[in-house]
């Protein structure tokens, strides 16, 4: 089949007139022979002709295909306002894009293997963040995909003030509260690794200013009882992965794993045998053994034996389409739970308040918040204190009578 009938008129063009043109048919036949569905072949087409096109306007040459790549994903897709059809997601665009690396690499041309000088700046900083801060990888990505604009703005590796203050004006701009005060956090640490380096930070640091925002102010989001019951009935018989998603949500409702901990579950992490499971790749970076209730081990049991491909990957959850040898990612936790609170008729959107509902179900069946943060694996006490405010039973033996109360 011609690869350019699958595209419309406007997308076909676009990659038939860039340098790209000539590995089209290759790269779709590829794409066939590895088993992949017809609409997922036609999504990633389109990934690669908004990339074509792009990399035409800017006039790179194919032996810089992985710096323009970089500059695509990390820079363009996040102000993309070329004219449709384009493909704008960027876990979509990376692993089109990563299959023309690989038949790139396969039809024996070179490719520059260099970083830039911005990369390397930010190689170095990743790696201080995780050898030296010890900050976890999800922390570590953010991190550095918060500041490569910055860093892509100067040429030494250090900001001027005023490129400190254009880059903070644009993006603090655009975020939340929330995001924002990320975003303060990774420019300080950006600008401490600087002074690590020998960098004259002390100018910049006043620049950086939290923005107010009252962490403990607002009550955690929880469900009810009656909530979670609707949550875990929400898994219809025909439901695509039925067996997978019901497994993940367990994880988060009875464990209340984080979204990377739940993509990172390996078969060797669970012993049947103890009913135990190992949190090995978590934020604190330690090796934590939790029970595992009947509930979840049954449904995870079942999602092994009776829907999991055969795969050699040893994590738990992984693809149901090819490739299946690779993990499912937090974007399919992300859209698991989000789909359950749908069909449950639920008006929540985050994977994270199941995480809070935990922590309140065990406060209300007379935990203390040391088992709390025992159970959530924080690494302070303190950190579990915002959960004090959902202990109404402890609550309701120290509050003060209100004045002209009824008794």
């Amino acid at each position: 089949m011609d690869v350019f009938d699958d595209l419309t008129p406007l997308a076909a063009n676009r990659l038939r007139s860039s340098i790209f043109g000539v590995f089209a048919q290759p790269y779709r036949d590829r794409l066939y022979d590895m088993g992949y569905a017809r609409n997922s072949i036609r999504k990633y087409l389109y990934g690669l002709s908004h990339f074509a096109y792009w990399a035409t306007q800017q006039k790179f040459e194919l032996a810089d295909l992985k710096r323009s790549i970089t500059c695509f994903v990390n820079q363009h897709l996040q102000r993309c306002r070329c004219v449709d059809p384009v493909q704008r997601s960027r876990e979509s665009t990376q692993t089109a894009l990563g299959h023309l690396v690989n038949l790139l690499i396969g039809s024996g041309i070179r490719l520059n293997t260099e970083p830039s000088q911005t990369d390397e700046q930010l190689q170095r900083f990743d790696f201080h963040l995780r050898q030296t801060k010890g900050l976890a990888s999800s922390t570590c990505s953010c991190t550095v995909g918060i500041v490569r604009p910055l860093v892509s703005m100067t040429e030494s590796g250090l900001p001027t003030a005023n490129q400190l203050r254009q880059f903070l004006r644009q993006r603090l701009s655009s975020v939340s509260v929330a995001s924002a005060g990320n975003t303060v956090k990774a420019v300080r640490n950006y600008l401490r690794f600087c002074a690590f380096q020998g960098g004259c930070v002390d100018h910049l640091l006043p620049i950086v200013v939290s923005p107010a925002n009252w962490r403990l102010a607002p009550q955690p989001q929880t469900l009810t009882a009656l909530e979670v019951q609707r949550l875990l009935d929400a898994f219809p018989p025909d439901l695509p992965s039925r067996l997978r998603c019901f497994a993940i949500v367990r994880c988060a409702v009875d464990l209340g794993l984080r979204r990377s901990e739940i993509i990172a579950l390996e078969l060797d992490d669970i012993d049947w045998t103890a009913g135990t499971v190992c949190i090995s790749k978590n934020k604190s970076r330690r090796i934590d053994v939790l029970p595992l209730p009947h509930a979840t081990g049954n449904a995870i049991a079942e999602y092994i034996r009776l829907e999991r491909p055969r795969t050699s990957s040893r994590r738990i959850f992984v693809r149901h389409r090819t490739p299946v040898d690779v993990p499912v990612t937090a974007n399919v936790v992300n859209q698991t739970v989000l789909e359950a609170y749908q069909r449950a008729g639920l008006p929540y959107t985050r994977v994270h308040i199941l995480r809070h509902t935990l922590a309140n179900r065990l406060l209300n069946t007379g935990g203390t918040l040391k088992e709390v943060a025992d159970v959530l694996r924080h690494r302070e006490l303190n950190t579990s204190l915002i959960y004090s405010k959902v202990d109404f039973t402890r609550l309701s033996a120290v509050a003060m009578p209100w004045p002209g109360r009824q008794t």
